[in-house]
């Protein structure tokens, strides 16, 4: 039985720090206590009174596997999370072809197995034609149904009020959703390209998809779920308008949860001058005001989960004129680092930190024996120092796309360590070769 020990750290966990020593055996936390030394650990990591947090588990990303591994994949991508202190990912479904069947989503998890640093879930996705497989779906086999309500192309947009309506009605796991109203976005591009032509620029793009855009379809969502009864999620939020349709207070018996992901807290559209389409995402980055009200919201628990929508793209598609360049952004090697540098400035504790990437994604997913430091659960774990700075260079990052939107910036705090299931998979700046990650259960 092999056995860890992390030394003298101090573990946030549930609303608490407390300093001592943590015990893996078998891939389990076996102890949490004083000093276990004694115990006569295989393997010792020195904590040296650094933050022992349970692993962040990150309900949105994007590793364009299958169909687009030129952007990334599995293997990158997961490497690049656990180097952020991600533990577990929950995967899109829009790649090439569409998660939209169960045949696609074990695919999915067949292309995970022995490949992926970190534990994994896909979503399964809802279509304009795919009723019959969401009806007939495994609850237990995906995390939930991810619903294009806009900023999708295809069969993936799904934004017809009578299919929408039956979703929300007949679905037994989670819905999450992608909430931009389309028309609205169109009618906005048509009036921009009408006055500018091809001068439209990246400082546009959130004079294009609007807080009104995004309203029109986030409140349209709720007012479903309430109809319903529906287990809504609401992805990446990012307007002080929005914040009113969720309530405040702890994620256990909500029906209706909120989302805001590192990047719309981190930018705002005062940054588009010096990064251009390198930020441009869906939904796009917005005012300053907007970004204050995302921070509030996490505060008094009306945005109940933090994420990042890792999104790659190549740079050559990436630095292609406004008009062309692809919305995304790669974000998980930063998350961990970014989240620290905001407990840094005072805007976040460290304890809201973890109940957000951590507890509550365990908890509006069904996440079975993760998301938590207690004794029995999967040592899931990441050591995070807040003394030491993360410095953002592209020759550091190792998303397969070779780029971050941190670039150039100095993040106030680092990611000393990660274990997955007990097994170290990053530490002190390198990944270790252990492919750790496990097919995520949920228990439902």
């Amino acid at each position: 039985m092999s056995t860890l020990l992390l030394k003298d750290v101090r573990i946030v966990n549930e609303e608490t720090v407390t300093e001592g020593d943590l015990l893996v055996q078998d891939g389990r936390i076996d102890t949490i206590g004083g000093d276990l030394a004694g115990r006569g650990a295989d393997r010792v990591i020195e904590g040296r009174g650094r933050w022992l947090l349970p692993g962040l588990i990150d309900d949105q990303v994007h590793f364009r596997e299958p169909g687009m591994e030129h952007k990334a994949d599995i293997a990158t991508e997961s490497a690049a999370a656990v180097a952020g202190g991600i533990t577990s990912f929950f995967e899109m479904p829009n790649t090439k072809p569409p998660t939209l069947s169960a045949e696609a989503l074990e695919d999915k998890y067949r292309r995970a197995e022995g490949r992926a640093r970190a534990n994994y879930g896909f979503f399964f996705g809802a279509g304009r034609d795919n009723m019959d497989a969401l009806t007939g779906l495994d609850p237990r086999a995906t995390p939930g149904i991810k619903i294009f309500m806009g900023a999708s192309t295809g069969n993936m947009l799904v934004d017809e009020p009578e299919i929408l309506d039956r979703i929300f009605a007949t679905a037994t796991v989670p819905v999450v959703t992608h909430c931009e109203d389309t028309p609205t976005i169109q009618a906005n591009e048509a009036a921009m390209r009408e006055r500018l032509g091809d001068a439209v620029e990246p400082r546009h793009h959130p004079v294009i998809r609007t807080a009104e855009a995004c309203w029109r379809s986030s409140s349209f969502a709720v007012d479903l779920a309430r109809r319903h009864g529906t287990n809504l999620h609401v992805l990446h939020l990012t307007t002080a308008r929005e914040m009113a349709l969720f309530e405040p207070g702890p994620i256990d018996g909500k029906r209706i949860t909120a989302e805001a992901c590192i990047h719309h807290l981190m930018f705002s559209d005062a940054d588009y001058e010096a990064r251009g389409s390198r930020i441009k995402c869906n939904p796009a980055i917005k005012s300053p005001e907007d970004r204050a009200a995302l921070l509030a919201a996490l505060r008094e628990d009306r945005i109940d989960v933090l994420a990042t929508d890792h999104a790659p793209h190549t740079i050559a598609e990436k630095d292609q004129p406004y008009l062309d360049a692809p919305a995304g952004l790669p974000l998980v090697q930063d998350f961990l680092p970014a989240l620290l540098d905001l407990v840094h400035r005072g805007e976040l504790s460290i304890e809201q930190v973890v109940r957000k990437s951590s507890h509550n994604v365990a908890r509006r997913f069904d996440v079975a024996e993760r998301g938590f430091i207690r004794e029995g659960y999967w040592a899931d774990l990441v050591l995070a120092d807040p003394d030491k700075p993360t410095e953002v260079r592209a020759e550091r990052v190792l998303s397969k796309c070779g780029w971050s939107p941190f670039e150039g910036s100095t993040l106030q705090g680092s990611v000393a360590a990660t274990i997955v299931s007990g097994e170290p998979v990053w530490l002190d700046g390198e990944l270790t070769g252990t492919i750790a990650g496990q097919r995520l259960q949920f228990a439902r």
